[in-house]
Parts: C-alpha cells; sequence; structure tokens
C-alpha cells in the first residue's frame, strides 16, 4: 500500500472511530433522560395527589429557622415567620399580603423533586403530616439551585391545629425561642468584650437630641421601595443623618460608630475614601465630633434585640455648619 492509500485509510478509521464514540455516548444518555423525565412525571402526579390532599386547608407560619434551629443569624438578621396560605387548587395559593391586608392569589408551579415555585418563591417541600407542613427555601439563579451553607426552613401549622389543639394564637407562637433567647444573650457579653464581636440589634439604637444645636433623621426604606432597599436593612444598617450648628467650621463625614450597651458612642471607622497622609487626621476629626459633638449633644439608648441591649453599629453622616 502506497503512502497516499494509507493516510487515506487512516484517515476513514479515526472518522469511523470519532463516529462509534459520539453514537455510544449518545446511546448512553438517552436513557438518563428518558429516565429523568419519567420520573419527573411520576413526581408531578404524586405532587398533585398531596398538594389535592390539603386543598382548602388553611395554614399560619409559626417558625422560620436556620438549620442550627436558630431565627437568628450570627450578623443579628432575624428570620421572622410572616405566610398565612391555603391552596385552593393544585396550581395555586392564597397568600396573606402584610402590606396590603389581603389575601392574594398567587401561582404554584411544580418543578422537580418536591421543588415549587409558591408565590415567586423557590421551596422545597420537606413533609406533609396531619397537622403542618414544612418547606425548605431554595435559592435559584439561572433556573440552577444555588447550595447554600446554611438553609432555612419554615414551618406551618394548620389554624385548627393552632386554636383547638395548642389553643394559643399567631403571636404567642411567633415568640423567639428559650434557644434563641440564650443565643442572644451569649453574643451580648461577648460583644461586650470584643469590639468586633457587636451585632445588629432588631431595635436599632435610637439618637434623641437634647440641644437645638443639632438635629437627627434616621433614613427609613420606603414600604414600595423600587432600589432594591429591604425593610431589615433598617436595623441591619441603621443610618442617621446628623446636622450640628454653629459648628467650629464647615465639614461633612461619614462613618460608622459603636453604640454600647450603656448607650456609649464611640468612633469606629470613616466611610470616606482618603489618601494615606490625611487618614490620621480625618479619623482624629471623626473621633473628636464624637465625643466632642454627639456624647454632648444627643441622648443614645443603646440597640436591642429581643429587649436585651448589645452593642451595635450604626452609620453616621454627619453635616456640620457655622451658621
Amino acid at each position: 500500500m502506497n503512502t497516499s492509500a494509507f493516510k487515506k485509510a487512516s484517515s476513514n478509521l479515526y472518522t469511523l472511530f470519532i463516529c462509534a464514540l459520539l453514537f455510544t455516548s449518545c446511546i448512553q444518555h438517552v436513557p438518563e433522560r428518558v429516565q429523568f423525565e419519567e420520573k419527573r412525571k411520576e413526581d408531578a402526579i404524586k405532587s398533585k395527589a398531596l398538594l389535592k390532599s390539603i386543598l382548602g386547608i388553611k395554614y399560619t407560619e409559626v417558625k422560620r429557622t436556620f438549620d442550627n434551629g436558630l431565627s437568628f443569624s450570627p450578623v443579628g438578621y432575624q428570620l421572622v415567620p410572616e405566610w398565612r396560605i391555603s391552596f385552593p387548587s393544585t396550581d395555586s395559593v392564597n397568600i396573606y399580603s402584610p402590606k396590603k391586608k389581603r389575601f392574594l392569589n398567587t401561582p404554584v408551579i411544580f418543578d422537580h423533586d418536591s421543588v415549587y415555585n409558591v408565590a415567586w418563591a423557590w421551596l422545597k417541600l420537606r413533609y406533609i403530616k396531619k397537622d403542618s407542613i414544612q418547606f425548605m427555601v431554595l435559592h435559584v439563579h439561572k433556573n440552577i439551585i444555588q447550595e447554600e451553607k446554611s438553609h432555612v426552613f419554615m414551618t406551618f401549622y394548620t389554624n385548627d391545629y393552632i386554636k383547638n389543639v395548642l389553643k394559643a394564637d399567631p403571636a404567642t407562637i411567633w415568640k423567639p425561642s428559650r434557644k434563641d433567647t440564650l443565643y442572644i444573650k451569649a453574643k451580648a457579653a461577648l460583644a461586650a468584650k470584643i469590639a468586633d464581636s457587636a451585632f445588629a440589634g432588631t431595635q436599632p439604637a435610637i439618637l434623641t437630641p437634647k440641644s437645638k444645636l443639632i438635629s437627627v433623621k434616621k433614613l427609613v426604606t420606603p414600604p414600595d421601595d423600587v432600589n432594591g432597599g429591604m425593610e431589615y436593612d433598617d436595623y441591619l444598617s441603621p443610618t442617621y443623618e446628623v446636622t450640628i450648628h454653629k459648628a467650629y467650621t464647615d465639614f461633612y463625614y461619614s462613618y460608622t460608630a459603636f453604640v454600647d450597651d450603656q448607650g456609649v458612642i464611640t468612633f469606629r471607622k470613616s466611610l470616606l475614601a482618603t489618601m494615606p497622609e490625611y487618614k490620621e487626621s480625618s479619623d482624629n476629626a471623626m473621633k473628636g465630633i464624637t465625643d466632642g459633638y454627639l456624647k454632648l449633644y444627643l441622648d443614645v439608648t443603646p440597640g436591642k434585640t429581643l429587649g436585651i441591649p448589645h452593642k451595635s453599629i450604626i452609620f453616621l453622616n454627619v453635616t456640620g455648619t457655622k451658621k
């Protein structure tokens, strides 16, 4: 066989080999796709049967926790149970809107393997029992479930069980657990010793002017904010606009400060970009404003969580005017 014929035969064999590999790959993956779709159909049938079994039953969310059983995160964010729901059909849910003070009917879409989109939130059904149901909150990005380090669970009881068995009302059931209280007490004790252990108070610090030479306005997220602000930002990052009248000069500084469990306010760090050579003088100016004006002109109530005062961090935009 000449060289040209050999090269041609080798090329044909290589092409056949590649085609065989691709064909084998397709053969291997077709059953997987078929199995997935068949299981999805079976799951959809089971899902519809599950929802049919609870149609018309009214549920109230009684607990929302992380997978450690706590309703608080290390930074002080509190999970709050707030959903009241019922399923009038297998593809819709009535959910109470605290803002609109009425129930809204929203879609329920089954995806796969006990995963639902309920009222535009992705949830995985953990269980349905006689008097309760539980969902795990999922984080989905571009139709892909994002695995989180910490999961959130929503537990619901039937209204009938709450009223006739527990003989309670939602307000009583919604109270934080003893485990939550012990957790916050421990965090408060640690924050008193280590400044960087400060955490957000669900009741932020209160700055009350005791002189006409100072005015304070706490920034609050509007109920229907369109800029992405959330209500919990109001306590996770409590921000205050402070104006000092008849100051030694005109100035503006933006910085964070600690407020300890006694209401003592101290400078923490600047929020403004500063050239390295000016950082020390700038920080000293903010410390001076905090110690010389804010401590003198303000009554400060410490931030609290579950009624427990503790060290927290506040955000300050301080303007000084000579007028």
